[in-house]
């Protein structure tokens, strides 16, 4: 029924019926189209929940600089908190679900970082749009999930899987993004790019082209990434020669 509401575009449903699922896994983990099924039902929930975050947190900047109607602006205000606590549930949900039910079952090195990387994503949203305390301590958490996926990857997987430049594209962004450091976030750009392409050729055609896939997003995204941190450029040219 998941794959029928994902089809359907009902993905708060599709997220119900995964959840169900991940539930009777207590000994066996998740296969990998269960996984990915889990993974695209949260993403269409929560994405969807954060971009009206995002679209309510503008026009409520729009309106506090005018400081002429402060009806309007409460009223605004109780909205975008209504969408807050919809996307704590839902974070607190798959967050619980991953550390009761999922990550004690994952048997293989690449189980293991997909879902420390998911717990990296869902503790990223309150890091986004908590304050104070709570938005320092969602950070901390993000940043310890994604460094112990990255730990596992690093010991346990090839430099070129997948994987890998996803949660490194991810840490990227979130050092940009939430925790508005350019130094780590340099860094880890130029270890991506350096360690990537270690191996592309020796791999079969599907892991080839999967790898590829996320280089491209690294090659996409790089030039927008270096103007923010002042990554030098010919990091950037030499190793887009290679692909």
């Amino acid at each position: 029924m998941a794959k029928v509401a994902q089809q359907s575009e009902r993905y708060e449903e599709m997220a119900g019926y995964m959840d169900e699922v991940a539930k009777t896994v207590d000994i066996k983990d998740l296969n990998v189209e269960e996984k990915n099924l889990l993974s695209a039902a949260y993403k269409n929930v929560s994405g969807a929940k954060m971009a009206s975050w995002r679209a309510i947190t503008s026009i409520e900047q729009k309106v506090d600089n005018n400081g002429e109607n402060m009806d309007q602006l409460l009223m605004i205000r109780f909205y975008k908190h209504n969408i807050e606590t919809e996307m704590t549930k839902i974070c607190n949900g798959i967050l619980n679900l991953l550390d009761s039910h999922l990550r004690p079952t994952a048997s293989s090195a690449e189980s293991k970082v997909f879902y420390f990387k998911m717990k990296g994503e869902y503790h990223w949203y309150p890091a986004e749009f908590k304050n104070g305390a709570e938005k320092k301590e969602a950070a901390h958490r993000t940043l310890s999930a994604y460094k112990a996926a990255m730990d596992i990857a690093l010991a346990d997987l090839r430099p070129t899987h997948p994987i890998i430049l996803e949660l490194a594209a991810n840490v990227v962004s979130f050092w940009l993004d939430i925790v508005n450091s350019s130094e780590h976030a340099d860094n880890l750009v130029k270890k991506a790019f350096k360690s990537a392409p270690t191996g592309v050729d020796t791999l079969g055609d599907e892991a080839y082209k999967d790898s590829i896939t996320v280089m491209q997003f690294f090659v996409d995204n790089y030039n927008f990434w270096a103007a923010l941190i002042n990554v030098a450029g010919d990091d950037f040219k030499k190793t887009s020669k290679k692909y």
